[in-house]
């Protein structure tokens, strides 16, 4: 067989890591991550990193590649990827990308919007105002100049209504304009097939969901926040990287806002809505191969190779 892209798509909890290690037993692989929160070095345990043992076992790429305070975008994701795929195929071997960041993936098989980098003077304004005013107020604004956008945001949603307003004075034009003078689609990567893991049992998914967040808290996860927080003492919930799920939660406990229960309840529930997200999107990929994750391991295994190996599922 001829090496091509292969997207291994599923919600958090759902064993993608698990499937893409048996498939890297049967062929060359090497797995890119689409992940933005395995970007962060000293993220593992919240993230679900891959153990040192996994990553030995195939070549991983776009894991711990920036510090926590910084930031990575959806189109550093697309050049990354394009750049790593083709070294990849040149090597023989086959990219597979792997993870549940839709709009990472969304980016890379149609495009980016054109909307204007971060603006450092024009967030901080908006940060000073929001500091003054309240959010309540921001969103108030995102009403009057986009109430397209506004309607399809939550009023708490702080990062993308503050973008939203960034973009309209950066350009003078909504964030609704831009998305429906959206360009063509970028190349899509030659050859690029995908597997979207979709649970039939969306309460067995929950299940995995609150024992994977129990077992981070057992391996130490609050302790890593705290080693998190000390290194980097900059760090707040306006970071991308403590927009992380558990991460936010961790952070608030951390702060007094709730007790520990809550925290643990908080940080489960969390991780459940970001499932729900990440199906929505997947439910929408009409070009993708769906699977149930949680059947037999051995059937999963050799449906998943049927569809790489183009042959009927």
């Amino acid at each position: 067989m001829t090496p091509r892209p292969i997207a291994l798509l599923g919600p958090t909890a759902s064993g993608k890591t698990r499937l893409a290690l048996e498939i890297a037993e049967r062929l060359p692989v090497e797995i890119i991550s689409l992940d933005s929160a395995l970007v962060y070095r000293g993220m593992d345990i919240g993230t679900a990193k891959p153990s040192p043992a996994e990553r030995a076992a195939a070549p991983h790429h776009l894991i711990d590649i920036i510090p926590p305070p910084e930031a990575y975008s959806a189109a550093q994701f697309v050049a990354d990827c394009h750049r790593l795929s083709n070294e990849i195929l040149a090597r023989g071997r086959w990219p597979l990308i792997v993870g549940g960041t839709m709009m990472y993936y969304h980016a890379l098989t149609h495009g980016l919007n054109q909307l204007p980098e971060a603006d450092p003077a024009v967030r901080a304004a908006l940060q000073t105002e929001k500091a003054a005013d309240g959010l309540a107020a921001l969103y108030a604004k995102l009403q009057q100049y986009d109430p397209k956008t506004a309607r399809r945001l939550k009023p708490g949603d702080s990062q993308r209504i503050e973008r939203a307003l960034e973009v309209y004075l950066l350009t003078g034009k909504p964030l609704s304009v831009h998305f429906a003078e959206q360009p063509p689609p970028a190349q899509i990567l030659p050859g690029l097939s995908a597997i979207a893991l979709i649970p039939a049992d969306r309460s067995l998914l929950h299940r995995h969901i609150a024992q994977r967040f129990e077992t981070m808290l057992q391996q130490g996860f609050l302790d890593e926040v705290e080693r998190l927080l000390t290194d980097y003492p900059e760090l707040t919930p306006d970071y991308p990287a403590l927009r992380c799920v558990g991460y936010r939660q961790a952070w608030e406990y951390r702060t007094g806002l709730y007790g520990y229960d809550q925290f643990v309840e908080k940080g489960i529930a969390a991780t459940r809505q970001l499932a729900k997200r990440q199906l929505t999107w997947l439910r929408k990929l009409d070009h993708a191969h769906t699977l149930n994750p949680h059947q037999n391991e051995s059937a999963l295994l050799a449906a998943a190779m049927r569809i790489i190996e183009n042959r009927p599922v």
